[in-house]
């Protein structure tokens, strides 16, 4: 039966695989995966041996008509990013939308995200929070700080380590050098931490000091 399946894969700690996801990645008829080597080290440590084909943020919007076609030929289909959630921050989104479009069900299974342990962590009120992913690098980012200076809600964005910097000194400049922030870095993984304080004392605590691996940053909303 013809079904789309979007399926999370750990963003570091291999225990953190779900059964179900073996299983589901097992049994369709063809994984797309964001990286096809990062994701092959991954189904070749859970004996999964179902065929693999490439889907990223730089082929989807072509191949979005081709994988709806092997949908409804029958075929069932899995999509994994590389590390986390597909669509949240990966692909996933315009082919999850298509198959809706085509009355294709989509199942997504739960399991590992970055953002709920770096949020929940954090100390910082979570009752209510607002997702915003990587800001603007260049066009944009101004008029969106701007914006999210008074949010009032908890926000979560993702980093690259060589922009960590960059970032935290504006929320310093928007949001105030007393804003309360919380970098969370290595999730799951051996070196895995979180830094919390102001956004002033956070920003002190990277400089000069090199940073690696996937971040998350939770910053308290505007009072």
């Amino acid at each position: 039966m013809s079904k789309l399946y979007l399926v999370p894969t750990p963003i570091g700690n291999l225990k953190d695989m779900t059964f179900r996801a073996v299983e589901v990645l097992n049994d369709v008829d063809l994984i797309l995966a964001e990286d096809t080597r990062t994701s092959g080290k991954l189904l070749k440590h859970f004996e999964i041996t179902t065929q693999m084909q490439s889907h990223h943020m730089h082929n989807e919007h072509k191949t979005v008509t081709h994988l709806v076609e092997k949908l409804k030929s029958g075929l069932s289909i899995a999509v994994i990013s590389d590390a986390g959630t597909p669509a949240i921050s990966d692909p996933g989104f315009l082919l999850t939308r298509a198959c809706l479009e085509n009355n294709i069900e989509v199942e997504c299974l739960p399991g590992a995200t970055a953002f709920v342990p770096a949020l929940v962590n954090s100390g910082l009120p979570n009752d209510k929070f607002v997702f915003e992913g990587f800001l603007p690098v260049k066009k944009g980012r101004q008029t969106r700080l701007l914006l999210l200076a008074e949010e009032t809600r908890t926000m979560i964005f993702y980093e690259s380590p060589h922009k960590l910097i960059k970032t935290l000194g504006h929320f310093c400049e928007y949001f105030g050098e007393d804003r309360l922030v919380s970098v969370s870095r290595e999730l799951t993984k051996l070196f895995e931490e979180t830094i919390r304080g102001t956004a002033k004392e956070v920003l002190e605590h990277y400089t000069n000091k090199p940073v690696k691996g996937e971040i998350v940053i939770v910053v308290g909303g505007n009072k």
